[in-house]
């Protein structure tokens, strides 16, 4: 069985999607293993920074893309029903073993989802909040259910804030790994983040555990910096932290505009060689 690892914090601009698509992509190229990237993010930025916005665009046509799946969660619809399989883009970048799930814009709709919750409570006989948890108990689990079995890590990258995929997706994992930067901001998202897992664990609704927290470097050292990550560690411990960071880079940067990760695009430069390192760290922590 593979591992689902989510990769979130609940601050924006903390290097999520960039985690994500580089190490999976440095376990699939370079360890040869098996990788699959979900897209739970409106913003989509996990699937254009892996192809295209023309093949995305042909995705959403076909209604291949995340979306179909969530929505046939809690919806019959058997004139599109797609299985997960359907969905999956192969080899994404060429890189054998590194599959997708591309994200959509509008991953659900809330009224058509609440609706639904609210006739099920009703005919049930249970109330709405039971209903809800169960949908954000199974939504994620669900999906992911028929092919964990067929990668060794499952990658789920997610948007900022607190949503319902955002539980379910911590729901249906095994491990989690927190992106920061060394800044005031990033600390209270781990901590609005940690409170959430702390009240589902519990609630015995989910039992990941974390694996790291992985800093994003600001360009240059500060007190402000220093001061951040010395608290982290407190607060988690040494052990929590991972050694490598992730330098301000260019390389990275420019990698967007080419729909690839940067350990593709220029494997020498700084920031890819960093993502190689902590790609090996990351597997030692999980042996």
């Amino acid at each position: 069985m593979g591992h689902v690892i989510s990769i979130v914090n609940m601050k924006g601009g903390v290097g999520k999607t960039t985690l994500t698509v580089n190490l999976g992509t440095s376990l699939a190229k370079d360890h040869g293993m098996r990788v699959l990237i979900v897209d739970l993010d409106t913003q989509i930025n996990a699937t254009l920074s892996l192809i295209p916005p023309v093949q995305f665009t042909k995705c959403r046509k076909q209604k291949r893309t995340l979306q179909q799946l969530v929505n046939q969660a809690f919806q019959s619809d058997s004139l599109s029903f797609l299985t997960v399989k359907d969905v999956i883009i192969p080899n994404i970048c060429q890189v054998k073993g590194l599959d997708l799930i591309p994200g959509n814009i509008e991953l659900y709709n809330d009224f058509l989802l609440a609706t639904q919750i609210y006739r099920q409570a009703n005919s049930h006989q249970q109330d709405f909040e039971k209903g809800w948890n169960h949908l954000e108990d199974a939504l994620v689990k669900r999906i992911m259910q028929p092919i964990v079995s067929n990668y060794d890590w499952i990658l789920l990258d997610f948007p900022p804030g607190d949503n319902l995929l955002t539980r379910s997706g911590i729901i249906a994992s095994d491990f989690y790994l927190i992106p920061a930067k060394p800044e005031p901001l990033s600390v209270v998202g781990m901590g609005i983040l940690e409170g959430r897992i702390r009240r589902l664990k519990q609630s015995d609704r989910a039992t990941l555990n974390l694996l790291g927290i992985v800093f994003s470097s600001l360009g240059h050292a500060t007190t402000m910096a220093r001061k951040v990550k010395k608290r982290v560690r407190s607060d988690f411990g040494d052990d929590k932290v991972f050694i490598t960071e992730i330098p301000t880079n260019v390389a990275i940067a420019k990698a967007v505009d080419e729909f690839q990760p940067v350990v593709l695009t220029e494997p020498t430069s700084t920031g890819a060689k960093a993502f190689t390192e902590l790609t090996k760290e990351f597997l030692q922590r999980m042996a």
